[in-house]
């Protein structure tokens, strides 16, 4: 994805639409449209930005997008569920909860 560089002073205020946008422009340019598909990692996104910035891509209606967009998440898809068991058999249920929501999220994008 096309997302602001880690020095980038405006990085806090640029959109979840504004990155779907400048990605899928920079894909229509580069990409032939024989492609079936493209396939993100979530590249040390949050969770929640990555599945946003996903969202906002597959809505968007302004750039031709002839390929599927997808996702191939593990750390984001993962992460919340795993902070949230610790470990602790008593914490399962909260955990199993929260790769639910994830993957939900993932799913809706």
């Amino acid at each position: 994805m096309v997302t602001p560089g880690s020095k980038n002073p405006d990085a806090a205020n640029v959109t979840n639409h504004e990155i779907a946008y400048r990605t899928v422009l920079a894909l229509s340019r580069t990409v032939p449209p024989a492609l079936v598909g493209v396939t993100f990692l979530s590249g040390g996104q949050s969770e929640e930005d990555a599945s946003l910035n996903l969202n906002e891509m597959n809505k968007l209606t302004t750039v031709r997008r002839p390929w599927y967009l997808g996702f191939s998440y593990g750390r984001a898809l993962q992460n919340s569920a795993v902070s949230t068991w610790g470990g602790k058999a008593e914490n399962v249920p909260a955990a199993q909860a929260a790769l639910l929501a994830r993957a939900k999220a993932n799913s809706e994008a």
